[in-house]
């Protein structure tokens, strides 16, 4: 089988989609208070690694819909979430777990280890 990297464009989402846009106001309730598992893509429009990860975060939205919350979080719309968390360098992915920090990725990643890692986690 092969892996194939599909390229979206600026707001362009693929069908059947489950991420959530999170900003500093619903941080909280979306990702803290969450009854599943929560992986956060912190990015920014201009950040070009970003993109390279986006088609993987809707992938991921849509194969563990009924395990695993996805939700982005622009760094440049949500100051203070990207400060509370330490985020220094994007895309940083985080999966949180009952409020908790279980993982942090930071940089443009392997598609197997991100698995591994949300895998760990369900």
């Amino acid at each position: 089988m092969k892996n194939f990297i599909i390229f979206l464009k600026k707001g362009e989402t693929m069908a059947g989609s489950n991420v959530i846009q999170v900003d500093d106001t619903n941080f909280k309730n979306e990702i803290l208070e969450s009854t599943l598992p929560v992986l956060v893509d912190f990015w920014a429009e201009w950040c070009g690694p970003c993109r390279m990860i986006a088609p993987l975060i809707e992938e991921f939205s849509i194969k563990y819909a009924d395990r695993l919350k996805v939700c982005k979080v622009n760094v440049d719309s949500a100051p203070q979430s990207a400060v509370n968390y330490g985020i220094m360098s994007i895309p940083t992915l985080m999966l949180f777990n009952k409020s908790e920090i279980k993982e942090k990725i930071v940089g443009a990643v392997p598609k197997d280890i991100i698995i591994s890692k949300i895998e760990a986690q369900i």
